[in-house]
């Protein structure tokens, strides 16, 4: 397995949420008390408290977009009395932490590649997610369904209990989707089939829905959504990669700043796709500039600027779009990572048309 950095500082973060065991949920479940599982009579999950504190923890950690690097994950959860909670294992996919009698997270690493860069290969995980339609397949730990892992997994199906679904879209980078729920355990496929919750990234909201889809649509709206996240972030990790963290027009090195801006958009059948040779690094401004139009690039990878912009005067970030007149597009270090011509010529049609 993939290694996993350890020696760094602990995360603490302090809730302050009291009796979190007699929190209600909403959302699918229409407000059922926690995860009390219809299905089988009198259970209730005894690390309900505990699960719920580490929702909220990751819930807060991921942000917006959802996404915690191995370094995170790897420090843990450090609770309000100090005592400190693992969240992963470097070696296994599948872990409950020692404070917990059942399954707390799965996990699908994205390894370097050993031919080329990590987005040149295919992703099984990715790809069961894109082509599913309700639910997405999740192979035990060795081959032996009674291993104490894949038992773990048996149990999480039984008990319909919410568990959090590390999936890796870089190296190093996971997207955490939760809950996610084990919804069919399998001995002669040595598989689980695992169907999502409602993984709303919203920190603001006190409460997490950790409920089950309760049908069939449900499950494909819930699939639906982790598709537009998963489709969104990797798209991004590729294609700031690429070009080496910096953006495009300017050569700003801070990755957090930048976007991916699309040159095709991807509501377009032929060219939309979410591959890097559609993506171009950009700062929030030069993204929201070329998204109007007021910038331009044309298939030779030659920047004009618009008319409109180049007789505004207000200030030296004007002037710093307007300076990019002329200028060539930084490119990626690897020519086949290079903006695709044919799509540059689509919207550098759709520029001119603005003119």
């Amino acid at each position: 397995m993939y290694g996993i950095a350890c020696d760094i500082q602990h995360i603490h973060y302090s809730f302050g949420m009291q009796n979190l065991a007699a929190k209600n949920v909403s959302g699918f479940s229409e407000g059922a008390v926690l995860w009390n599982s219809a299905n089988i009579s009198g259970f209730r999950d005894p690390d309900a408290a505990l699960r719920l504190e580490i929702f909220q923890y990751l819930r807060e950690l991921g942000g917006e977009d959802g996404l915690v690097t191995a370094a995170q994950l790897s420090a843990g959860y450090i609770r309000n009395d100090g005592e400190h909670v693992a969240l992963i294992t470097r070696p296994r996919g599948i872990f409950k932490p020692r404070q917990m009698s059942s399954l707390l997270s799965i996990k699908t690493v994205v390894p370097r590649s050993g031919r080329g860069v990590w987005y040149d290969d295919q992703r099984e995980a990715h790809n069961q997610i894109y082509n599913g339609r309700e639910a997405v397949s999740y192979s035990f730990m060795g081959q032996n369904p009674d291993a104490g892992d894949n038992l773990l997994l048996k149990q999480a199906c039984d008990a319909k209990i919410p568990v959090v679904y590390f999936l890796g879209i870089s190296p190093g980078v996971y997207e955490v989707l939760l809950p996610t729920f084990v919804d069919h355990w399998s001995a002669d496929d040595l598989k689980v089939r695992l169907v999502f919750g409602n993984t709303t990234q919203d920190k603001l909201q006190d409460e997490i829905d950790t409920s089950p889809p309760k049908n069939d649509l449900q499950r494909r709206y819930a699939l639906t959504a982790v598709k537009r996240r998963l489709h969104q972030d990797a798209f991004r990790q590729a294609v700031i990669h690429a070009y080496g963290g910096r953006c495009a027009f300017s050569g700003l090195p801070v990755p957090i700043l930048l976007d991916a801006a699309h040159i095709v958009a991807d509501k377009h059948e032929l060219l939309g796709q979410p591959v890097v040779t559609n993506g171009i690094p950009l700062s929030k401004t030069h993204h929201a500039a070329f998204d109007a139009h007021l910038i331009g690039i044309d298939p030779d990878y030659k920047i004009h600027v618009s008319q409109r912009l180049l007789l505004q005067k207000d200030g030296p970030m004007l002037e710093a779009l307007k300076d990019l007149k002329g200028s060539s597009l930084r490119r990626p270090t690897r020519e086949k990572d290079y903006p695709d011509k044919d799509r540059l010529a689509v919207r550098f049609g759709e520029y001119r048309s603005r003119l």
